[in-house]
């Protein structure tokens, strides 16, 4: 015969919840950050790179010094077509 005394498994607290849920918040908005700080340093990685001379960006900027008022028609023509497609 055994004399131990069965023991309860007391639920958790209010308080304790509150904290567990607190750290598993805490949790996933630092792998949240970390996922969008990785995006982030790729894109900038990706447009410094279309910076370069000969690339797309250098010759859109190229084109835009050149003639600032057709750049602006040209973007605003493509604004209307893509805007009319939805």
């Amino acid at each position: 015969m055994s004399t131990d005394i069965p023991q309860s498994n007391p639920q958790p607290g209010m308080a304790e919840r509150a904290i567990d849920a607190a750290a598993d918040v805490s949790h996933t908005i630092g792998e949240v950050a970390g996922g969008l700080r990785a995006a982030v340093d790729r894109l900038t990685y990706a447009i410094n790179e279309a910076r370069k001379p000969g690339r797309p960006l250098a010759t859109v900027a190229a084109i835009t010094r050149e003639a600032p008022l057709a750049s602006l028609f040209i973007a605003f023509l493509f604004g209307v077509a893509v805007a009319r497609r939805r």
